[in-house]
C-alpha cells in the first residue's frame, strides 16, 4: 500500500474514532437526575430503547403496561413547569394507563375553565372588581358580575378535604365560577398549582377569611339559616353579594334546600358563594334537573367522576412526591403484583384488635386476593421463580401489620407465591393539623392508588381516594358490630365513586321527603353506608 493511501486511511480513521470516543464518554443528559434514580424505571437506560419498550433486564417491571401518557388522556394542559411540579408529568410512570377515558366534551370544558381562571383568577382586574362588589354587601339583582366564585373552606381530614374540593370544583364548572381554595395550614405543602398561571389559592387578605372559623350550622350568615328566620327575600331587587353555605355533616333541612332547582337559579346570581363541606355530594348534584344534560355530556360513564376531576386537580407537592417514589421504588417496583390493604377502626382504642384481623383475612382468602398459609408445610413449592406479591397495608396501627408479615414469613403459601408485606407509618391517631402527618397520609393514599388489587375499610373517605386515583373497585370490609367479624366479611363496591355520608332525602318540587336513592338508576345507596348515595353505570353490578 502506497505511503499516500495510507495517509487518506488515516486522516478518515483518527477523527471518526475521536468522535467515537467522545460521544460514549457522556451519558444522556437527564433534566432531573436526582429523581430519575428513584423512577421505577431506573434501571432502563434512556438510550437503550428495547430494554424501555419490553421491560426491565431483571424482569421485575414491564413498563410498557405503565401508561406513556403524560397528559393523562388530555386532562393535563401542557406547558407547566415540570420541575415546580414533578408528579404531575411523572405520575403516568407509575400507574397502568386507565381504561376510562375522559370525554371530548369534559376536555373541552377544562379548557375553557382554564381559561376562566386565568382570567379571573386571585388579583387580577377583574378578581378586585368583583372583590368591591363583595366589600359593598348589597348588590342590585340587575347588576351583572364578569367573574362569579366559589370558595371552598377548610375543614375536617384529608381524606374529606381532597372529595369536598373535587365536589365544589365540579359545581363551579356546572355553574361557570372560579373556584377559589382556602389554604388552610397544609394545601400549598401538599399539592401542586392545578391551574395554569393563575393560584387556586384564595388570598390571605379576603375579606371574609376572618369569619371562616365562626361559620357553623347556627351561623346567621348561613344562607338555611336566613331561609329559616325570613331574612332573606329571593325575589327582591336588592341581593346579598355573598351567601354561605353549610354543607357539614350536621347540616339542616333549610341547609339541604341548596340541591334543589329553584334555589340554584337565586344562586347564579349571586358573585360570592363560600362553601363549608366534610362531604362528596357529587351524587345530589345529579338530582339537579337543570344540571342533568350538562353532566351526562360531562361524564357519559357516570361512575368516573372523581376518577378524572381527582387526577386533574390533586398532584402531589415535591415534598410528598418523594415521600411516593421512594417508598414505592424500595418495597413495591419489583413485585409481580401489588395489592393495597387500607384498614380504618372506628373504636375507641388504638387496636389491633382480633376480630379485625379475623376479618381481613377472611375476606382476602376468600375473594383469592392473598394466598392462605401451609401450616403444616406440606406443599412441595412449585419449581422455577415464585410469584412476588407486595402487600401495602396503611393503618393507624402497626398490629395488623405485623400479623400479617409475620405470618407469612413463619409459613410458606400453598400456593409457593412470596408475599412481601409492608406498612410505611403507624401514626395510632389521626393528626389532622400536623404537616408531617398529612404529608405521610397523603403519600400512603396515593401509593394505595398504585396497586392492582384493593381492599378498603367501610366509611373511609381515605380508602375512597385511593380507589378512585387509581381507578379501583376495591372489596370494601364491612364495618363490625359488637366486636365481632361481619359474615360475610367484605363485597366488592359496585363502582369506584366514593359515598355521600349526608345526603338529603327531599323532594324540591313536591316538598316532601323521599328517598333519594331510588330516583334515577345512576344513583344509588352506597355498599358501606345504607343511608349514603354513589354513582354508578348501568351495567355496574348492583
Amino acid at each position: 500500500m502506497s505511503f499516500a493511501k495510507i495517509f487518506a486511511l488515516c486522516f478518515v480513521a483518527v477523527p471518526l474514532v475521536v468522535t467515537l470516543r467522545l460521544a460514549l464518554s457522556y451519558p444522556s443528559s437527564d433534566p432531573n437526575p436526582g429523581f430519575a434514580q428513584a423512577r421505577i424505571l431506573d434501571k432502563v437506560s434512556r438510550t437503550d430503547t428495547s430494554v424501555a419498550e419490553n421491560g426491565s433486564e431483571d424482569g421485575h417491571f414491564e413498563s410498557s403496561k405503565m401508561s406513556k401518557d403524560k397528559l393523562l388522556g388530555g386532562l393535563l394542559a401542557p406547558g407547566f413547569d415540570e420541575g415546580s411540579c414533578l408528579s404531575r408529568y411523572e405520575s403516568s410512570l407509575y400507574r397502568k394507563t386507565s381504561p376510562h377515558k375522559p370525554s371530548a366534551y369534559l376536555l373541552s370544558k377544562l379548557r375553557s375553565y382554564e381559561e376562566l381562571h386565568k382570567r379571573c383568577g386571585p388579583n387580577t382586574e377583574s378578581y378586585n372588581k368583583t372583590l368591591k362588589q363583595l366589600q359593598s354587601g348589597q348588590i342590585s339583582s340587575s347588576t351583572g358580575s364578569e367573574c362569579k366564585y366559589v370558595v371552598w373552606i377548610s375543614i375536617s381530614g384529608l381524606g374529606n378535604k381532597i372529595l369536598t374540593v373535587a365536589s365544589a370544583f365540579l359545581y363551579a364548572i356546572l355553574t361557570n365560577r372560579v373556584l377559589l381554595v382556602d389554604p388552610g395550614k397544609d394545601m400549598p405543602d401538599l399539592f401542586c398549582e392545578p391551574f395554569p398561571e393563575k393560584s387556586w389559592l384564595l388570598p390571605t387578605d379576603f375579606p371574609l377569611k376572618s369569619k371562616f372559623d365562626m361559620y357553623e350550622q347556627k351561623s346567621p350568615d348561613s344562607y338555611g339559616n336566613m331561609l329559616k328566620n325570613n331574612i332573606l327575600n329571593t325575589s327582591a331587587e336588592s341581593l346579598p353579594s355573598f351567601l354561605y353555605f353549610h354543607l357539614v355533616h350536621d347540616y339542616g333541612e333549610h341547609d339541604k334546600l341548596f340541591f334543589c332547582d329553584q334555589d340554584q337559579m337565586f344562586f347564579s346570581k349571586v358573585p360570592w358563594l363560600i362553601m363549608k363541606s366534610d362531604n362528596y355530594f357529587v351524587p345530589s348534584l345529579f338530582l339537579i334537573p337543570s344540571f342533568e344534560q350538562e353532566l351526562s355530556r360531562l361524564f357519559p360513564n357516570k361512575s368516573t367522576v372523581f376518577h378524572h376531576l381527582g387526577r386533574y386537580l390533586f398532584h402531589p407537592s415535591n415534598q410528598v412526591w418523594g415521600l411516593i417514589t421512594r417508598y414505592y421504588q424500595a418495597y413495591l417496583a419489583k413485585a409481580d403484583e401489588r395489592i393495597g390493604i387500607q384498614i380504618r377502626v372506628f373504636e375507641s382504642g388504638t387496636g389491633p384488635f382480633q376480630y379485625v384481623m379475623d376479618q381481613i383475612l377472611a375476606c382476602t382468602f376468600k375473594q383469592k386476593v392473598l394466598p392462605e398459609v401451609d401450616k403444616q408445610e406440606t406443599v412441595v413449592p412449585p419449581s422455577g421463580k415464585p410469584h412476588l406479591k407486595a402487600v401495602l397495608m396503611t393503618s393507624l396501627s402497626f398490629g395488623y401489620f405485623e400479623n400479617l408479615r409475620n405470618m407469612y414469613w413463619e409459613q410458606p403459601t400453598v400456593t409457593g407465591d412470596i408475599i412481601g408485606v409492608y406498612q410505611p407509618s403507624h401514626e395510632e391517631f389521626q393528626q389532622t393539623e400536623k404537616q408531617l402527618h398529612n404529608r405521610k397520609a397523603w403519600a400512603e393514599m396515593y401509593l394505595l392508588s398504585l396497586t392492582d388489587v384493593l381492599v378498603t375499610s367501610a366509611w373511609s373517605t381515605f380508602g375512597y381516594v385511593a380507589q378512585g386515583l387509581g381507578g379501583l373497585k376495591p372489596w370494601i370490609l364491612y364495618k363490625p358490630d359488637n366486636h365481632t367479624a361481619p359474615d360475610p366479611p367484605c363485597r366488592r363496591v359496585m363502582s369506584m365513586e366514593p359515598c355521600f355520608h349526608a345526603p338529603p332525602f327531599y323532594d324540591c318540587k313536591a316538598k316532601t321527603g323521599i328517598d333519594t336513592g331510588k330516583l334515577v338508576p345512576h344513583v344509588r345507596h352506597c355498599e358501606d353506608m345504607s343511608w349514603g348515595l354513589k354513582l354508578v353505570d348501568s351495567h355496574d353490578d348492583l
